[in-house]
């Protein structure tokens, strides 16, 4: 399983145009991006890929990574640096089943996979197949299960994606706060690499009108307002769940220049082999 980092930033992405924040400034003193997450898994077994969340810096990111285009995708949420690079799949493919889970909306009246069907209707090349949380997908060789997260008021999904023959697993966290339910976290348990939303720093709670929530026994607040982990939260998850390695991304510009490109906190073109 060989896995890139496309996208590793948040709405915004980092650099934020027309910001001349100094993390603005620093990312690109060293040359480095969070353009609006994506993710890439090859199966080197089969010479398949699956993407992960269609960035709407989708050309960008396949003109900078040297990453073949997906033959298969998972969407975890509607929101716009997650759903809008499905459009990129005009001219580019021929044909992409899309997976997005069934479990209807309250918010929205539609499932995930709904909304992807009509927003993408008059792109023939996008075939959206609904499926029901914890229920595994086989595609490009791997099992694939989404679990509902918190990410309100939308509904939203991590995802585990395992190789049922080498073992390996990799654990998407999708946009939310650090209160996972069990059942989610017990798909995404033990991974060996963790890839877990984490927005601000803790200390940044000050800033946001509802402060933070899901402190640990120091008082540190493990999510950034109602809809993201924090940093801390974020390896937190990681500990949870004896992820191997986890990696920050959804990252935003709103760090410190000195710490905002420090481990663990991701930046775009990583790669890993698991």
């Amino acid at each position: 399983m060989d896995v890139t980092l496309l996208g590793t930033g948040d709405t915004t992405g980092t650099p934020t145009p027309g910001c001349d924040c100094d993390t603005c400034e620093r990312a690109h003193e060293l040359g480095v991006e969070r353009s609006r997450f994506s993710v890439h898994v090859r199966n080197e077994r089969t010479g398949e890929s699956l993407l992960v969340d269609a960035s709407p810096d989708f050309r960008h990111q396949f003109l900078t990574h040297d990453v073949p285009l997906p033959d298969a995708a998972v969407i975890t949420h509607i929101h716009f640096d997650h759903l809008d690079g499905l459009g990129h799949a005009y001219r580019l493919l021929d044909h992409l089943p899309v997976y997005a889970a069934d479990e209807t909306d309250p918010q929205t009246g539609e499932s995930v996979a709904e909304t992807v069907r009509r927003r993408y209707d008059y792109l023939d090349q996008v075939e959206v197949l609904p499926r029901t949380p914890f229920e595994p997908i086989e595609t490009c060789g791997f099992e694939v299960t989404l679990v509902p997260v918190d990410h309100p008021p939308l509904v939203c999904y991590g995802l585990a994606v395992e190789d049922p023959e080498t073992g390996a697993k990799l654990s998407i966290s999708g946009d939310s706060t650090y209160d996972i339910g069990e059942e989610s976290r017990a798909v995404l348990d033990e991974p060996d690499l963790l890839l877990a939303d984490g927005i601000v720093p803790a200390d940044y709670c000050e800033h946001h009108p509802a402060g933070g929530a899901h402190f640990d026994d120091d008082g540190v607040a493990r999510t950034f307002g109602t809809k993201h982990m924090t940093v801390e939260g974020a390896q937190a998850l990681g500990g949870d769940l004896n992820a191997d390695e986890t990696r920050v991304v959804h990252v935003s510009h709103f760090l410190e220049a000195a710490e905002a490109f420090e481990d663990p906190l991701a930046v775009d073109g990583e790669r890993f082999e698991l």
